[in-house]
């Protein structure tokens, strides 16, 4: 008896950064794997470094590989819905470019987890240094990246960075394309899920994470996911721990401290934060200040 045929889409977003170490890897792999139907798409989300752009056209010379190039930056959940439509197979495993792949059964374990209707892989933090608060802050998170402690809340743990859906779901339920900005459209597809009642599996497939950007980048770029969340506060109500912590603060005179307390001392938190010496609880103190301070009404999100 004939082995049942797999089908399998790869979908690659990336933005000024190069992905093809990744993608051979990942075409090793399926080439290696019997009876599978593959494809790789990589979508170039309006990138604007010249370098990056002229070494990803080179997948296009790479069997089942397809790099597509568009000319504006539409955001995280526009480029993946993109991705998904692109799509030929009944699998989609959603990859993010600046992860490696480790381990060399990867495509064969998520193929193993077909028989789920969502699948999160996880991912390992790899090696960094001590005076970058990315890796500090990722190092530090990594005991809750387990794929047991992640099933204790599965759709509150789950992240666009390595994930395999059916065609039909992500089709039928795609990310809310009003998040044009850095973070949380993931999480608010985990509600969505949540609320159909589709099921995810978390499992111990992880990629590695290894490129930690500097203080600067990612004091920046958590100031703007902490905008996106302000944004998205009622929808992603119960699925995000720091909605849950501002909204058990329920004493006016104490939301008012924490604004003072981040208006006097904010830019002496952040000048650390950026430095050699980053701190991770005056990360947590600046973080949940500066969402205190996006509020209008002292009482009510």
């Amino acid at each position: 008896m004939c082995p049942m045929k797999r089908e399998l889409s790869i979908l690659i977003p990336v933005f000024n950064g190069v992905c093809t170490e990744m993608v051979a890897e990942l075409g090793r792999q399926a080439e290696a794997i019997g009876n599978l139907s593959y494809e790789i798409i990589v979508a170039d989300d309006g990138s604007t470094d010249a370098a990056t752009v002229g070494a990803n056209q080179a997948l296009n010379q790479q069997s089942h590989c397809l790099y597509i190039k568009r000319g504006v930056n539409s955001g995280r959940a526009v480029i993946r819905n993109f991705l998904a439509q692109q799509a030929h197979y009944e699998w989609l495993l959603f990859l993010d470019c600046d992860m490696t792949i480790g381990r060399s059964n990867f495509l064969q374990t998520y193929l193993e987890s077909a028989a789920e209707e969502v699948v999160y892989g996880g991912y390992s933090v790899g090696e960094g240094a001590a005076d970058n608060l990315r890796f500090v802050y990722e190092k530090a998170a990594e005991p809750s990246h387990t794929a047991e402690e992640r099933q204790k809340h599965p759709y509150r743990d789950f992240h666009t960075a390595n994930f395999m859906i059916r065609r039909d779901l992500m089709l039928a339920h795609p990310f809310d394309e009003r998040f044009r900005h850095y973070g949380y459209e993931d999480v608010l597809l985990g509600k969505q899920l949540h609320k159909h009642g589709i099921s995810i599996a978390h499992i111990d497939n992880p990629v590695g994470f290894c490129s930690f950007e500097d203080n600067p980048h990612f004091v920046s770029k958590t100031e703007e996911g902490l905008r996106t969340l302000y944004e998205f506060r009622a929808e992603l109500r119960g699925y995000n721990g720091l909605l849950t912590l501002v909204d058990g603060i329920h004493i006016s005179l104490v939301r008012s401290a924490i604004r003072l307390w981040h208006r006097l001392l904010g830019p002496v938190e952040r000048r650390l934060l950026c430095g050699s010496r980053p701190n991770l609880t005056v990360f947590k103190i600046y973080k949940l200040g500066y969402f205190l301070s996006l509020t209008k009404n002292k009482l009510q999100l």
